[in-house]
């Protein structure tokens, strides 16, 4: 079994796990007429899908959020994103605004051990951020 890590942004996990098995499924043989050694039963690939399932599940993922406050600045925040998390000004502005406007963003996702720099940066210029 083969598992793909990607950088996914927060908001298209499920999307992503979805065209995922969807890509998977299509990819599998059809059958008509007797089973050929090289293709597979339906349970088979039922065992396959949930095999695939079960990996995504132990991973551990983690969440780095920003959360509002009143004393940042649009351009402090988008800046901090640009610089600390790698995002593109697009990006940063549109996560800069779902903090305004919802209280938090998941800014970035990702192992503990390469989000907690992360977190400690924005915390340092005074931005509330934890990972979930």
């Amino acid at each position: 079994m083969v598992l793909v890590v990607l950088d996914i942004p927060p908001w298209g996990i499920a999307g992503m796990l979805v065209n995922c098995l969807l890509s998977i499924v299509n990819c599998l043989p059809t059958f008509e007429g007797p089973l050929k050694a090289t293709e597979m039963k339906s349970s088979e690939k039922e065992k396959q899908l949930v095999e695939v399932l079960e990996v995504v599940e132990t991973t551990d993922i983690n969440d780095l959020v920003v959360f509002n406050d009143d004393f940042n600045t649009f351009e402090h925040v988008i800046a901090t994103l640009i610089r600390v998390c790698r995002h593109t000004p697009e990006q940063a502005e549109q996560c800069t605004w779902l903090i305004h406007h919802k209280g938090k963003c998941t800014v970035k996702t990702g192992a503990m051990d390469e989000l907690k720099p992360m977190k400690e940066a924005i915390c340092e210029v005074g931005i509330d951020a934890k990972i979930l």
